[in-house]
């Protein structure tokens, strides 16, 4: 864009969407920029960069708190905790690479902002149960907070709830609070070889309803598993369905004993321990198959359905379309790689989903197959009237990211 706007304090920040609400010039909010491909393209005037904004300003690891600018790297902040035995438990997923940008450079208000959850979401919950407070600006050029810097702070309304995956369209965050956790002592995940998607979503429904405590349930039919860095994935040449054990030493162990032989009478079964299987639940993560050749030119679409749902609604979608799959939230989530046009895609995906009651989004297109397909799934009439006044609300000029969610907001 022409013209581009890097504040380098939250002073600067209110001034600048100030006055652009007073001109009633639109900008499109970014941090890093390794998000810009998620949602549908920019349709703003000016360009609001907030990636100066940076630091750890606050961390207090007996409180399982920390504080920081909203430009701040991600991986700036997982070394930070990680020198203190925690972790952000909501592990947050790192799409650079799946949009031709570096790893590890996206950063956490971006996290936020898009709700980014990992594979231990079944467990942890989503990225915006994390979040205890935020500081922004809306678009009507006000600075206003939410929350605290303590985890059991309910004072007001919850606006940080909100804001978590509104893809900087209510108001531009410079400043966010989160919960962090301890690291697990042992990591261990057990590997179920050669089973059919039905028979390794059956299996991760049982699983994730067993006394086991998982906190990874996914599945890499084979033509995905081939392209793991892990050597005991890749050379298995069969799909595997991987179940993650954490804690302490003891407890996992045990547990971990206890699913092999859970298992073991229905397929063949491998162990990884903790550098293979931090290395395979970062590919499950951030998708990196889809990230290299053969797919990374593919469109990439994300399904939410009812775990139990999952093999059947890629079944529906393969009787119409080529395309290859990973399963993810025990088969809730479903990764979808597509080789023919989005605009080809969307009736059949959507009405596979649709008929188990999920949503599918578009997360990876060209940017004129993004401006034409709904990328988010259409919203209800009633749903949609509801959108559109809370944007008017925060943004009633429609200033910030306008269009990025869905065109007419």
């Amino acid at each position: 864009m022409e013209n581009s706007f890097k504040p380098a304090n939250a002073d600067q920040l209110h001034d600048i969407i100030g006055w652009a609400a007073a001109e009633e010039t639109s900008l499109d909010v970014i941090g890093s920029g390794t998000k810009q491909g998620l949602g549908r393209p920019s349709q703003s005037e000016c360009l609001l960069d907030l990636s100066d904004l940076t630091g750890i300003t606050s961390y207090e690891p007996e409180e399982l708190v920390l504080q920081a600018a909203a430009g701040t790297p991600v991986a700036d902040i997982e070394r930070a905790v990680a020198e203190r035995d925690q972790q952000l438990a909501f592990e947050p997923a790192d799409y650079g690479p799946l949009f031709g940008a570096a790893a590890d450079s996206g950063s956490i208000g971006g996290v936020f902002a898009c709700n980014l959850s990992g594979p231990r979401r079944i467990m942890a919950g989503a990225a915006r149960d994390h979040l205890l407070g935020a500081k922004a600006v809306s678009g009507r050029g006000e600075r206003f907070k939410s929350g605290g810097q303590v985890v059991k702070n309910v004072t007001g309304y919850d606006l940080c709830k909100l804001l978590a995956g509104s893809y900087g369209t209510l108001a531009a965050i410079h400043d966010v609070t989160m919960k962090v956790m301890p690291a697990p002592e042992k990591v261990r995940t057990v590997l179920v070889l050669g089973l059919d998607d039905a028979a390794a979503v059956g299996l991760l429904g049982e699983a994730a309803a067993s006394g086991f405590d998982l906190s990874g349930l996914a599945h890499l039919p084979r033509e995905i598993s081939g392209y793991s860095s892990v050597s005991y994935v890749a050379e298995a040449d069969a799909s595997v369905t991987a179940l993650r054990l954490e804690g302490p030493a003891p407890s996992v162990e045990h547990r971990c004993e206890e699913v092999k032989k859970w298992v073991a009478a229905r397929a063949p079964v491998e162990e990884l321990h903790r550098h293979n299987s931090i290395a395979l639940w970062r590919e499950v993560r951030d998708i990196t198959a889809f990230a290299a050749d053969p797919w990374s030119s593919h469109s990439i679409w994300r399904l939410s359905v009812p775990p139990a749902s999952g093999a059947d609604v890629v079944r529906k979608i393969a009787e119409t379309l080529t395309a290859r799959w990973l399963f993810d939230w025990a088969g809730g989530l479903v990764w979808l790689a597509c080789d023919t046009a989005p605009a080809d895609d969307v009736a059949p995906i959507r009405a596979a989903v649709a008929g188990v009651g999920g949503h599918a989004t578009l997360v990876r297109a060209t940017a004129d197959a993004r401006a034409a397909v709904p990328v988010f799934q259409p919203q209800s009439p009633a749903l949609a009237d509801l959108s559109r006044r809370v944007k008017e609300n925060f943004d009633p000029e429609g200033i910030l990211n306008p269009g990025r969610m869905y065109s007419e907001v």
